[in-house]
């Protein structure tokens, strides 16, 4: 968790070298964050001393940001979308990370890959 920080300036600092607007930039910041505190708290049930690796791929077309880990998979079949003014009344923290990643991203992809786990944040450029 430590190391969020520079995650966030990472992505940050790329989004906006490939000159994308301010609003896109905190989206893929906020994206990112929680894609990242998800495989920290659920993939490796926050036990320090696991990797997280982050690869930024920047085309005419998009911008795309791959997640990959070794930890415990996400089951994306088990998956069901929350009920946001439920979870807001009951004032219940948690739970909205993928509902708010696949809000702010145009195109969210998640795969086993190579005994791997990735998960990849897409967002075209306006045409």
């Amino acid at each position: 968790m430590r190391y969020l920080q520079m995650v966030r300036r990472f992505v940050v600092q790329h989004a906006t070298m490939a000159q994308f607007p301010e609003d896109a930039v905190e989206a893929f910041e906020l994206a990112v964050d929680e894609a990242c505190t998800n495989v920290i708290e659920h993939a490796y049930e926050g036990r320090p001393g696991h990797w997280v690796d982050i690869t930024i791929t920047v085309d005419p077309t998009r911008f795309t940001v791959r997640i990959c880990d070794d930890g415990k998979p996400f089951d994306l079949a088990s998956y069901t979308e929350p009920d946001v003014p439920a979870l807001t009344q009951q004032r219940q923290g948690g739970g909205l990370g993928v509902h708010i990643i696949r809000r702010l991203m145009d195109q969210v992809e998640y795969r086993k890959r190579d005994g791997r786990n990735e998960i990849c944040l897409v967002m075209y450029r306006a045409q």
